[in-house]
């Protein structure tokens, strides 16, 4: 439709403005409808934003539809096709205008909300993190590790050592009993060997700490410890073991056995 210049006897009818003001009024509410969606989702400070547009375009809107003479008619009667004093185009501009806002506003909104939800879900992720690395350490600092007990290089050493193998395969025995055979049978030499008794004229000596022949070595040998008959925790705890079976512990026994 022509925009209206005075003498050009155009004039846009009073239902053609209705129209095209019911029109925008259907769009705005559409998209305010739409907007409103949006601004739920979004933190107070966007929300106040995004209300400020809605109500800006509502208002341009409002005020764009009064006739050019700056006020409102006073009775039905005077709102007539031939007092209105702006032309559809004019009508149209607004409504562009408005709709541009609106669709501006909504298109920031949507963006907001996208960029707080990609915030949130960070922020939670950061947060699992952290729980996650605070839990591992709270595991690390419970489990201690258990430092591997060390023993001496010597017969108290090794009486020690045994002692400790010896309780874990329920062999009975006690320092002291060990001890004072071991003085008596190798004065504590590891590498002692009997070559004159009847075992050594038999082929078969005694060896080692508690003075164990081969056979008996081999019988009672335990688990975990040296092969060789010589080593000393080996050898102790085999003579132990021997002496457990025959006479209940070595702690009984007081002579050559």
């Amino acid at each position: 439709m022509p925009k209206y210049t005075a003498g050009s006897g155009h004039r846009p009818t009073l239902a053609k403005l209705t129209e095209l003001t019911e029109q925008t009024r259907t769009k705005l509410t559409h998209t305010g409808q739409k907007l409103n969606t949006t601004r739920q989702k979004l933190p107070k400070k966007h929300q106040l934003g995004v209300a400020g547009v809605a109500g800006l375009g509502a208002a341009a809107l409002a005020f764009s539809l009064v006739p050019g003479g700056g006020s409102q008619p006073s009775t039905t009667e005077s709102v007539s096709a031939s007092s209105v004093a702006f032309s559809s185009e004019q009508v149209e501009d607004v409504k562009g205008g408005v709709e541009k806002q609106l669709n501006d506003a909504l298109t920031q909104a949507t963006s907001a909300a996208k960029k707080a939800a990609e915030d949130a879900k960070k922020k939670a992720e950061q947060e699992r993190k952290a729980k996650e690395a605070a839990s591992r350490s709270a595991q690390r600092a419970q489990v201690k590790p258990v430092a591997a007990k060390s023993y001496g290089n010597n017969l108290d050493g090794w009486i020690r050592e045994s002692l400790d193998v010896m309780k874990k395969n329920g062999i009975p025995g006690s320092y002291d009993g060990i001890k004072r055979n071991i003085l008596r049978e190798s004065s504590g030499n590891p590498n002692a060997i009997n070559n004159w008794d009847i075992n050594a004229i038999n082929g078969i000596p005694s060896k080692g700490l508690l003075q164990v022949i081969p056979p008996t070595f081999q019988t009672y040998h335990v688990p975990g410890t040296s092969s060789n008959i010589y080593d000393p925790v080996a050898n102790i705890t085999a003579a132990c073991n021997y002496a457990a079976d025959r006479y209940g512990s070595m702690d009984n026994v007081n002579s050559a056995y």
